[in-house]
């Protein structure tokens, strides 16, 4: 293999990172060959191949062992195909990373591909597939593909399915695993692969266990492949698509080609006009479409990009009024173009969203400022080479064509440069101008003298309004900060009309502050608001010089909130389309909803919130507020490069404004106020299973869960939890998905409500309809039992020694730290050592005492199990829906008719939460 002797350029990186790097080698593998070599007739055999170099090969021929080498080991591995590259990748405990990397290595050295194997893996791609048949991410995608020259490569179906992988080659006498080794012997070559390793050896170590483990790479010195032209002709441009989506809302989107950034990457000249066409700032497009009541959202950047040729894209959510002025929206967005044309390229633009080169680094950061190639994108941004594509459903019944992979309805008009400048023309005439200079730009990145060493959070202050915890960044030293506050309103959850007015007054918050606080997140100040089951949360996180006037203004706009009516009518008729398309989730996401309805007290579900919705008024709104912060409890977690007392004024800020003064807003909750997390208690013995219907009947997947519910959180029941799930993931993957083929998407996950743990299979399939997924999880524990038993003891010391050396892991950035936290401080269970103390329990822990867990708490039949069964029938399955038994013959399983009945009848764990906490 060719390993890059030549001269290693430094590598541009933040001064914070501590790691060293040289371009040679990594876990992930990047092969320069993807979806737009696919053969004709044989559609996704670049993505089948990806799927299949997983299985085995000549060194490790047992099938998955590479698979159930990395979990074992703590790691993840998984793999994507692009348009011309397949990337490879995985993680894993140090231990374990040279075999892993060996392991890995094969995929690229002699993979086995068994005729057997290849055919039930075509089954997992098509599953894969029809997953995707009812995404309009997907059909769009593919519909901007379709519309497009049929003799370019970017033209074609990438995914594959059981059509173009097993119907059609038969059809024509080809063998698609001759063929899908031909595929990998044409373009799998050592010259057109990149690696990237990332290790704790030093670099030395790291390139000669790379030289030695990769040596045997086939070499055929390949050309790099190059797709030349342009993917669309003029029959392609200047047209209008009307095309019909699949869930409520009108979007429209402006594309055009344009050349790749990637010549240009030090320039950024895509950045550059992102940055300003999607602004939202007073004076932006995006501010005169939310002013005129037009858009609920705008993004604009570069996608499907490739080494020949890249497209500019502008989406756009409409309202439904919105949808009635596409004409104006069209012509206003050219005005703003022309508008950036006009102004000339800004060089203080530049330099505030691309500082200096000492500054912090991201990827790829632009840092040669230039006039010329940024005017030479914005140029390509005109009426003579745009297309338009608009969804809607009003669409329905008017369209004459249909795409031929995913069926979406779609009619094409031909438009003019003269017709889109009547539009600029009768367009409004708004005020638009570029934005002010970014007052939320840090100019102060020094860390702080913080004398704090504490490794867990601390208790800082607690009084009958708020609590504050505060913990000091000892690990990742850099001038960003971490601000949580939980305000806890009894009121917001008294019912489904008091949960969307919570959720309508965090929309309209998101809103109101979107002009002014749209400046911080450009300057990676970060902030939202969302609505909680009880209350709501402010999360601010980013660099803390101007936190705290980002947060007084949030304060601010909470406490002197007023509805307004206009910007009320777009919030709620977004809001109800959201509502409206929570029934075309996947079914595997329905499942999930259900299982958290049936076993979380005082959840309520969506359909009630979405049947009070329409009724309610500005007025019901206006007097909702006040009331629902009349009462209430605030919970705040500070962390990151604040002093104690900036935390502690934060803090001191918020109880002056709600709490203080003769006309304060909220009073202190009464002791019987203070909101617990109740978790239903399933009864020991019964396997309780909840049928329902899909909620999209054009749906053809069914999904499951399989839920273990298992005890309330105690260190040393967790590692054991913990460890059957990571013994059993694999092998549930392997033989439920590779083996028996039951759907693309099959898991094993730990499931922790509010501190109740358990464990849960989910999967979705076509193939079989849930009761009988049901049955096959089953089969599997019960398959699983010897596994157990007969596992021998270094095998299960290793798994332990995975399990430690995933808790060891470090959080990687003040984000993942902070939700770590977090989790304790909201479910109430406050185990900040939780780590330390689950390692010191999985020390003591035998395989014996393993054993016993699994027998007690997960073995088919066992007299102190608790199980539950959400199973979702999709339209393939709608005969089995009929039949799935009402009165089943065995006496331990019950059926769920009524959740809701069922939940008022159910005993109920303690909660952690609502307890006394002391300083």
């Amino acid at each position: 293999m060719a390993v890059g002797k030549e001269e290693v350029e430094e590598i541009v990186k933040p001064r914070t990172d501590k790691r060293e790097y040289r371009r040679i080698c990594a876990a992930s593998m990047d092969v320069n060959v993807g979806a737009f070599s696919d053969p004709d007739g044989l559609e996704g055999l670049a993505h089948f191949l990806e799927h299949m170099l997983f299985y085995a090969s000549e060194k490790y021929p047992l099938e998955d062992s590479y698979s159930k080498y990395i979990t074992e080991h703590g790691g993840r591995t998984n793999a994507y195909t692009d348009s011309e590259h397949t990337n490879y990748y995985f993680d894993i405990n140090s231990d374990g990373f040279e075999e892993a990397l060996d392991r890995f290595a094969q995929f690229f050295i002699k993979p086995l591909m068994s005729a057997e194997a290849t055919m039930r893996e075509i089954k997992a791609v098509d599953s894969e597939n029809q997953k995707n048949l009812l995404s309009d991410a997907w059909r769009m995608n593919q519909l901007q593909k379709h519309l497009s020259a049929a003799d370019h490569p970017y033209h074609k179906f990438s995914t594959g399915n059981w059509e173009t992988l097993e119907v059609r080659p038969k059809a024509k006498g080809l063998d698609t695993r001759d063929e899908l080794i031909k595929f990998y012997e044409q373009y799998y070559s050592a010259n057109v692969m990149h690696l990237v390793i990332y290790g704790k050896e030093n670099l030395d170590k790291i390139q000669a266990t790379v030289e030695d483990k990769f040596k045997d790479i086939r070499n055929i010195d390949r050309n790099c492949l190059c797709f030349g032209g342009e993917p669309c002709t003029s029959e392609h441009l200047q047209i209008l698509v009307k095309t019909v989506p699949i869930k409520e809302g009108h979007k429209l989107r402006l594309v055009w080609p344009i050349a790749p950034e990637i010549h240009h990457y030090k320039e950024g000249p895509c950045r550059y006009l992102s940055h300003l066409i999607g602004h939202e700032a007073e004076g932006s497009l995006y501010a005169v479409l939310k002013t005129l009541g037009w858009a609920t959202g705008l993004s604009a950047g570069e996608s499907d990009s490739t080494l020949d040729f890249s497209f500019f894209r502008v989406d756009m959510d409409l309202t439904d009024a919105g949808h009635e002025h596409m004409q104006d929206i069209v012509g206003l967005l050219f005005k703003y173009i022309s508008l950036l044309q006009q102004s000339g390229v800004c060089k203080w633009i530049f330099d505030e969203r691309y500082p200096p080169r000492d500054w912090l680094v991201r990827s790829s950061l632009p840092s040669n400022f230039s006039p010329d190639t940024i005017q030479m994108v914005l140029n390509k941004l005109s009426p003579d080479k745009v297309r338009i594509f608009w969804e809607s459903k009003k669409f329905e019944g008017h369209t004459n064509m249909t795409e031929p992979w995913y069926g979406t309805a779609f009619s094409v008009e031909k438009i003019s440069g003269s017709m889109i400048q009547e539009w600029i023309v009768s367009s409004p005439n708004e005020n638009l101008h570029l934005p002010a200079p970014n007052v939320f730009i840090p100019t102060d990145l020094s860390l702080k003298n913080n004398h704090e060493k504490a490794n867990c959070p601390v208790l800082l202050r607690k009084s009958p309004c708020s609590t504050l915890w505060y913990k000091p960044d000892t690990m990742f030293f850099t001038p960003k900060a971490y601000v949580k506050i939980d305000f806890t309103c009894p009121h917001a959850s008294e019912s489904p009309e008091t949960e969307v007015l919570t959720n309508m007054f965090t929309q309209l918050l998101m809103d109101y502050l979107n002009e002014y606080a749209y400046y911080a997140q450009v300057a990676e100040l970060f902030y939202r608001i969302t609505h909680t089951d009880s209350g709501f949360q402010v999360t601010l996180v980013g660099y803390n010089h101007k936190l705290r006037i980002l947060l007084e203004t949030v304060v601010e706009k909470i406490a002197s909130f007023k509805v307004k009516a206009d910007r009320f009518a777009v919030i709620k008729e977004m809001l109800i389309k959201e509502y409206q398309n929570l029934k075309f989730q996947q079914p595997y996401e329905q499942a999930m909803n259900y299982c958290a309805l049936i076993l979380q007290d005082h959840t309520c579900p969506w359909t009630e919130e979405l049947e009070a919705l329409p009724h309610l008024q500005v007025e019901d709104l206006a007097k909702f507020v006040p009331w629902m912060l009349s009462r209430a409890f605030v919970e705040c977690y500070t962390a990151g490069n604040l002093e104690k007392n900036e935390a502690e004024s934060m803090i001191q800020h918020i109880e002056d404004v709600f709490f203080k003064g003769s006309n304060h807003i909220s009073q202190t909750l009464f002791p019987s106020q203070h909101l617990t997390n109740r978790v239903v208690k399933l009864e020991k013995g019964k396997n309780y299973f909840y049928p329902v219907e899909g909620l999209n009947p054009s749906d053809e997947n069914s999904a499951l869960v399989h839920y273990i519910q298992v005890h309330r959180d105690d260190f040393m029941l967790n590692v054991k939890l913990q460890l059957f799930t990571l013994i059993a993931k694999q092998p549930a993957f392997h033989q439920l998905r590779s083996v028996e083929q039951l759907g693309y998407i099959t898991a094993l996950l730990q499931r922790n409500d509010s501190g109740i743990r358990g464990v849960q299979f989910i999967l979705q399939s076509t193939a079989k309809d849930p009761a009988h997924i049901d049955l096959r999880v089953e089969e599997f524990l019960k398959g699983f039992e010897s596994k157990l038993y007969d596992m021998p003891s270094d095998e299960f010391k290793s798994n332990v020694n995975a399990l430690i050396n995933m808790k060891l892991e470090k959080h990687k950035n003040l984000m993942e730290e902070a939700g770590f936290y977090w989790r304790e401080i909201s479910d109430g269970t406050l185990k900040f050592d939780r780590k330390e103390s689950e390692i010191a329990a999985l020390r003591q822990l035998t395989q014996q005492e393993l054993i016993d867990f699994f027998n007690e708490h997960i073995k088919v039949g066992a007299p102190q199990k608790r199980s539950l069964s959400v199973r979702v029938y999709g339209n393939s399955h709608s005969s089995e829906y009929a039949t799935d038994p009402s009165s089943p013959v065995q006496p331990c399983c019950v059926k769920i008719d009524d959740i809701f009945s069922f939940r008022r009848s159910q005993p109920l764990y303690g909660s952690f939460k609502g307890n006394h906490v002391k300083l």
